[in-house]
């Protein structure tokens, strides 16, 4: 059965700013991180073009920022796997191990010409505008605007990742941390309303896929119940012709992988889907009215 997958940050945006183009060198990079890793970086790039286009930046500043943002765990391919694929707690000793990706990120693109416009990503996008970040404990405008994007877009996509999310039910919690932290003085503010547009934005997205989802499950449906009507109807004739008249009606409407054996049980599938999703759209809108009472 045909079943319609959300992915959480459309890349359309990308596509709009020809990064595949304009960074092919730099991207290279990504390669020789872990595959958790990359995707965290290619996410956070993500969001950083989307926050960065909600905030009216210049389109070139808006390439380099979210470079910056691919390349800003570029540090963490010389942390050790035992930390960095860690699934509890880091102890205080791994924690500053864990650290050094920033220092270790800034010197690896200072010391490549085509990688030392974008170091400042890597090396600060753990600092925090209240200055209880690291590696160097910068506060306020001392910390470049590009950290300063990127810190939301990564401290979002992290609690993201680790809660595992299928879809933005429940994503209100996450978005309260980032607001949160911006009203502690930790985080942008502009940067942080920005992101939660991304996230409406990208709620009614996966609630317009639902709705397109729905419409396919009841298609099939409806086509379902006229092989079953043409089911009933052979099962109840007695003339052989009339049989295969019936069984003609319902091998062209069969899918590929539906025969007269299994038709019903998919039927049963969609049927059950159909009601699965629709309780998933009111779950979403519901989330999407949380999502936009959120103060930032």
């Amino acid at each position: 059965m045909f079943e319609e997958k959300f992915d959480f940050y459309d890349k359309s945006v990308l596509k709009s700013y020809d990064l595949d183009a304009s960074a092919r060198y730099q991207l290279k990079m990504l390669d020789s991180l872990d595959n958790f890793t990359r995707k965290h970086s290619e996410s956070v790039a993500n969001l950083t073009c989307r926050i960065c286009d909600y905030l009216h930046l210049n389109k070139n500043f808006i390439i380099y920022c979210t470079t910056c943002a691919y390349l800003h765990d570029i540090g963490k391919m010389f942390i050790p796997p035992s930390i960095l694929q860690k699934p509890a707690k880091l102890t205080d000793e791994e924690f500053e191990i864990m650290k050094t990706h920033t220092t270790i990120g800034y010197k690896m693109c200072m010391d490549d010409k085509n990688l030392r416009p974008f170091a400042a990503g890597p090396r600060w996008h753990h600092e925090a505008l209240n200055g209880s970040g690291y590696p160097d404990g910068l506060k306020g405008d001392k910390i470049p605007i590009e950290d300063q994007i990127i810190r939301v877009a990564d401290e979002f996509d992290a609690i993201v990742s680790k809660r595992q999310y299928k879809s933005h039910v429940g994503i209100t919690d996450t978005l309260k941390i980032l607001i949160e932290n911006a009203h502690n003085g930790k985080n942008n503010i502009p940067a942080t309303k920005a992101l939660k547009k991304v996230v409406i934005d990208d709620t009614i997205y996966e609630i317009s896929n639902d709705f397109k989802y729905l419409d396919f499950l009841k298609e099939n449906i409806k086509r379902l119940k006229q092989i079953d009507k043409y089911y009933k109807k052979k099962q109840a004739s007695k003339s052989k012709k009339t049989q295969n008249y019936y069984l003609e009606g319902m091998k062209m409407l069969f899918s590929e992988g539906e025969s007269e054996e299994n038709f019903e049980d998919i039927l049963n599938q969609y049927i059950e889907a159909l009601a699965t999703r629709k309780d998933h759209i009111n779950k979403l809108n519901l989330e999407l009215k949380e999502i936009r009472k959120l103060k930032v």
